[in-house]
């Protein structure tokens, strides 16, 4: 007889290797700037969940709770500086949730972009891999290494790179609407849409060249709303929250 083994085994996630985008701002919780202790700890929370889920995770992080590059050029400072100041706010950042993960157990790896060397490693594209075979969390800062490109941009790249079954990309709305839902009460969230769906109606789902790479791909991305407690495991686990962005079926 089976036992009924067959009723006990769990249920096959859909995604194996995620990539999460995580803007600088969601680090600093009501804080005007910089990081909230709090916020952090809860987001490594949510992080660690993901990975004893069994899946592989890698997030690529912001760095706007501590500068912004094109904000910085607006003032007047030389435009690649003000990049490679952001830059350096992310590895800032990265260090923060590695902190956060190792005190909750978890084996993590900060691998940055730009040469960082007395504080983390630099970013090796196999070596990124070994870690998230090994369920290593490895939280992605320094961006493209390169001034003028975002960390959207950074995020697509990545997840790319690292064979990511599906970009998360968290936010402070819901999901991707027709029109700004702050300005437009008959704005329509979308549950689903293709990236030509989305390219056709001129959806910014991401910064251009983010998209584009997601597009040519055809790699999945899931926009939600940051702020629900439990959405960054619902959405690696591949529940339906916020938006679907994917290939035409």
């Amino acid at each position: 007889m089976s036992g009924g083994k067959s009723s006990g085994k769990s249920k096959k996630l859909p995604y194996e290797r995620v990539l999460l985008k995580l803007s600088g701002n969601a680090l600093r919780g009501t804080h005007e700037y910089g990081i909230d202790p709090e916020r952090v700890a809860q987001l490594a929370g949510e992080m660690h969940e993901v990975s004893a889920s069994g899946i592989a995770l890698a997030v690529v992080v912001g760095g706007g709770n501590i500068i912004r590059g094109e904000q910085a050029a607006a003032g007047g400072m030389d435009r690649a500086t003000a990049d490679q100041m952001g830059m350096l706010a992310t590895v800032i950042n990265a260090l923060a949730l590695q902190d956060a993960l190792e005190r909750l157990g978890e084996i993590a790896r900060v691998a940055s972009a730009i040469e960082v060397s007395s504080v983390c490693e630099p970013y090796i594209r196999r070596r990124v891999i070994r870690h998230l075979e090994k369920r290593r969390v490895v939280v992605l800062a320094g961006g493209t290494g390169n001034p003028s490109f975002t960390t959207d941009t950074a995020a697509a790249l990545r997840a790319l790179e690292t064979g990511a079954d599906v970009l998360l990309k968290a936010t402070n709305v819901d999901g991707i609407y027709s029109a700004d839902p702050a300005k437009d009460p008959k704005a329509e969230r979308y549950a689903r849409l293709t990236h030509a769906e989305a390219f056709r109606k001129r959806l910014r789902v991401m910064d251009p060249t983010a998209f584009s790479l997601c597009m040519d791909r055809a790699l999945p991305i899931r926009v939600f709303d940051l702020s629900v407690a439990g959405n960054v495991v619902r959405a690696a686990r591949g529940e339906d929250v916020g938006t679907l962005v994917s290939k035409e079926e």
